[in-house]
């Protein structure tokens, strides 16, 4: 199943969304040229470029993310405000949204060097919502510890960058999102679990002619994974 983190580099709300739509679970998309950078719209919960016209859909799946509290502490939110911020900002999109099911991701890049007890802050956020947990890293970290959560049931990082397979605690009962450049960035592709790029399409590295490659890509993937098995 492919998906992607959220960012990308288009300034038009409606292709942004039709490219979403294009994935076989859809994204809201954020648009880090429109504002949709995540330590600014924090400060706004809920104000994010594509949400209105995006909920004008109905999904059977859907993948929302917003910043996660341990970034947020990072520059300086108090531990409470973090999650009550995160909370308003997912209530909003949630209130709108018209989905059978919805995987939230909080994105912590740098969760490895936060010193943080991060599933206290993770917790009270994913209990406010019917969602499935999930929490994306694409720096590296111990992964034992996200293998071990109670909190989190899905795992999104880099995998062309990182192998996670020889820790060991690994998966569990975990899903994974895999974010790949290519097929051989996938050591352990199981039944439930997605594959992405590795960390979003911001505008700084990508272009809107870069987009439906990187889904070809992606697409191209999947097939061999399928005829692997």
């Amino acid at each position: 199943m492919i998906t992607q983190i959220g960012s990308l580099p288009y300034d038009n709300v409606e292709e942004a969304i039709h490219y979403s739509l294009e994935h076989e679970i859809p994204f809201l998309p954020e648009l880090p040229k429109l504002g949709d950078l995540m330590l600014e719209y924090i400060k706004h919960p809920g104000r994010l470029s594509c949400l209105d016209e995006f909920s004008r859909h109905r999904f059977s799946c859907v993948k929302i993310q917003c910043v996660g509290p341990t970034t947020l502490v990072s520059v300086g939110y108090s531990p409470d405000e973090a999650v009550a911020r995160i909370v308003e900002h997912v209530s909003v999109i949630m209130g709108k949204l018209k989905a059978d099911e919805v995987i939230l991701f909080l994105d912590e890049p740098s969760l490895g060097q936060s010193g943080l007890k991060f599933e206290e802050l993770w917790a009270p956020i994913f209990e406010s919502f019917p969602v499935t947990a999930g929490v994306h890293c694409c720096g590296n970290m111990d992964w034992d510890v996200l293998f071990r959560s109670d909190v989190v049931r899905v795992i999104s990082f880099d995998a062309s960058q990182f192998d996670v397979t020889g820790y060991p605690q690994y998966r569990g009962n975990k899903r994974i999102v895999w974010g790949v450049e290519r097929l051989e960035d996938v050591k352990d592709f199981q039944t439930g679990d997605f594959l992405t790029l590795p960390c979003g399409m911001s505008p700084l590295k990508y272009r809107v002619e870069d987009c439906l490659p990187a889904l070809k890509k992606l697409r191209a993937i999947s097939d061999n994974l399928e005829r692997c098995e």
